[in-house]
């Protein structure tokens, strides 16, 4: 494997660790005695100096390292979580996803650490804490020293158990050869071929030792399995640059040799063997999650395998651009397959088109991705936020593993930081003003995503302050956004929708959290570039509620084609609510615009042909007029078409950077025929 893929699987997993060790961190931020959390953390913080240590990135290997002693101390009893402890971790993670991304960017991942690796030490040393004599003592109290030989009383409790119990306890002495120039690498391969066949108790040197590649060409591991010896070491040499293996079976008398065994009273021995397990069990992990971002051995053991696989993102993009060319190709054949009235032809093209259809499902799946990915990096988000401006606020999420088509999710995720950060600055008041009207400290946003119809629906709900409408539209009258007779005619709605004005801001100070003239009319435009749109309802003194509709996908849509005079054009089907021929009495004229009767009410008749210029334009004084109903949130307009050609699945393709800006124009698609149809924004067609 070449080294630039060793680098995108670290990048992968790191990414994983960085996101598992926010989310366990603030759980235990909630529970702070829970040590089983404590136990995640310090496996992904483990791992993840492993993988830094191997590909030679030391500044993450040694931050990671501070941040295990801390978690050592914290998981082993002798040390409390407090506020300080929690601060100096998250500042931690913060530093590590720095030094990734630089990685990302082509950098070396080298930061100046030192700070925050002085604030660890501190902890683990016990200054930090006030008296610091006394937190020193508790922590000196913690560390557990050896008791002399290659083996611990732990480690020799497991192995004297293990011999009693008939399982065989090996001892491995493995070396590497002298030209190698990955060790560490070499040595986590040989842990890969241990942990599928048994337990490993104890490694010399140790673990981080191994993983910093701090040994000379050998290593000793004390192993449990049962495993047949010479099979073992069979395979153990099989792994590359692998010099010389050496196994022996220990009995009672050897192991005696290597330590001798603890002495003391009964309940001082139960409790060295359930230390000895807890120390064998993250000894075990250690290595195994190691051992899985290794390549496999070249030859022995059974092949590990995955139930799933990462695929490249631009793999993913080639694969949908050919089936889209695929899909054209199809509709082309069932044209010619419809003209020649072949059975042979037709039934063959119906197969096809039936092997097509499960084809390009399985492609928008293989595209879709749990909205959960931009969902997790917001809880740490709202903690920072939160405790900048000095507030309490519960993030609630629902909905997380809600898919949505990758191009989607990829540009999603800087809209909504800003809807939530919004939230907590402008929606959520601080504790003692929300005591004082009667509502509990702490504000609650609700994060929902769910599925309708064709769409993806995202909710971010607050329970705050809600929006003044006088001082909107006081802004809005400064602003000149609005003049002085449209401000006293404006309903609630309306007014809801002027925060998406272009700089529009009700901030009373700029901050680092909102209020710098970049408002939300960058959120409003980024929703709308991706077919979205984004509305808001507000209670004053209640609370808000965001709303933001997606479609599943940019990629392939369901349309109705319909013919303009000579020109074909393609409508969404999701924003149709039906088709219809209206009769010339249905037709009446308000204040000189055309409305149609439909159903209680009436709503504009808009001519596709006038707006679009087409040649000819289109009649509408005749006995019947042919019309598309179309809807965007709980507005409707009729548009007049010349004739419905029928539904069909076209590819979206962009009109390029030069014709930029067509109004009512969101792409083109090809058709079967080869023609270019537009495909309209029905979004911009209703104010």
């Amino acid at each position: 494997m070449e080294m630039n893929q060793y680098l995108s699987m670290f990048i992968d997993e790191s990414r994983d660790h960085l996101q598992a060790m926010n989310e366990h961190l603030l759980s235990l931020e909630s529970s702070p005695e829970d040590i089983t959390i404590v136990q995640n953390i310090f496996r992904s913080a483990h791992t993840l100096k492993g993988m830094s240590a191997t590909m030679g990135f030391e500044d993450l290997a040694s931050l990671t390292h501070e941040m295990e002693n801390v978690l050592d101390l914290v998981r082993n009893h002798k040390l409390k979580m407090d506020s300080f402890i929690f601060d100096c971790l998250f500042k931690s993670l913060d530093s590590l996803e720095s030094m990734v991304e630089d990685i990302i960017q082509g950098g070396t991942g080298q930061a100046d650490v030192t700070e925050i690796v002085a604030a660890l030490k501190s902890i683990v040393s016990g200054d930090y804490a006030k008296g610091g004599a006394a937190g020193g003592t508790t922590v000196k109290a913690a560390q557990t020293t050896s008791a002399g030989g290659e083996l611990d009383e732990f480690q020799y409790s497991i192995l004297q158990q293990s011999i009693e119990a008939g399982i065989p306890v090996l001892r491995l002495e493995v070396t590497v050869r002298q030209d190698c120039v990955l060790k560490a690498a070499r040595a986590y391969m040989v842990f890969n071929v241990l942990e599928q066949n048994g337990e490993v108790v104890k490694s010399n040197p140790s673990v981080e030792d191994i993983e910093q590649e701090r040994f000379e060409q050998s290593f000793v591991v004390y192993y449990i399995s049962q495993i047949d010896s010479e099979e073992l070491h069979k395979q153990v040499a099989s792994v590359s640059e692998i010099d010389k293996v050496d196994v022996i079976v220990l009995d009672q008398a050897k192991l005696t040799e290597l330590m001798s065994p603890p002495s003391g009273s009964n309940a001082e021995a139960a409790q060295a063997q359930a230390q000895a397990e807890t120390a064998a069990a993250s000894t075990q992990a250690a290595p195994k999650q190691e051992a899985k971002k290794a390549p496999a051995p070249a030859a022995g053991g059974a092949p590990v395998g995955g139930r799933t696989i990462r695929v490249d993102i631009e793999r993913l993009d080639t694969l949908m651009n050919l089936f889209s060319e695929l899909l054209i190709d199809r509709v082309r054949l069932e044209q010619l397959a419809s003209e020649i009235r072949r059975s042979e032809l037709t039934e063959t093209v119906e197969h096809m088109s039936r092997v097509s259809s499960d084809l390009q499902n399985i492609v928008l799946k293989l595209r879709m991705v749990p909205i959960d990915t931009v969902f997790n990096r917001f809880p740490r988000m709202i903690r920072d936020v939160a405790k900048t401006l000095d507030k309490k606020v519960d993030l609630i999420i629902t909905g997380a593993d809600t898919e949505l088509d990758r191009t989607v999710i990829d540009e999603i995720g800087d809209p909504l930081v800003h809807l939530l950060r919004n939230a907590v600055d402008h929606g959520v008041e601080p504790a003692a003003e929300r005591v004082a009207l009667g509502k509990p400290e702490t504000g609650t946003i609700h994060l929902r995503a769910y599925h309708s119809g064709n769409h993806v629906f995202i909710e971010i709900e607050e329970d705050g302050r809600g929006i003044n409408r006088d001082k909107v539209l006081k802004k809005a009258l400064e602003n000149n956004v609005l003049t002085k007779e449209q401000a006293e005619r404006i309903t609630d709605d309306e007014v809801n929708q002027l925060i998406f004005a272009s700089g529009f801001s009700t901030a009373d100070k700029i901050s680092d959290i909102s209020g710098r003239g970049v408002g939300l009319d960058v959120v409003k435009t980024k929703i709308q570039s991706l077919g979205g749109q984004v509305q808001v309802d507000s209670v004053w003194g209640k609370g808000s509620k965001f709303s933001v509709q997606l479609p599943l996908t940019l990629s392939i849509i369901s349309a109705m084609l319909i013919r303009l005079n000579n020109e074909k054009y393609a409508i969404p089907l999701s924003s149709i609510v039906e088709t219809m021929a209206v009769r010339q009495e249905q037709i009446r004229s308000v204040h000189g615009n055309r409305m149609v009767e439909y159903r209680t009410g009436v709503i504009p008749l808009v001519s596709l042909a006038d707006l679009f210029d087409v040649p000819g334009g289109t009649n509408i004084s005749g006995n019947e007029t042919q019309v598309v109903i179309i809807r965007k949130g709980d507005k409707m307009a009729a548009l007049v078409v010349d004739e419905f050609i029928g539904q069909q699945e076209i590819v979206l393709k962009t009109l390029g950077k030069y014709l930029t800006k067509l109004f009512a124009i969101s792409g083109a698609t090809i058709l079967g025929d080869g023609q270019v149809a537009l495909i309209i924004d029905t979004n911009a067609l209703i104010k």
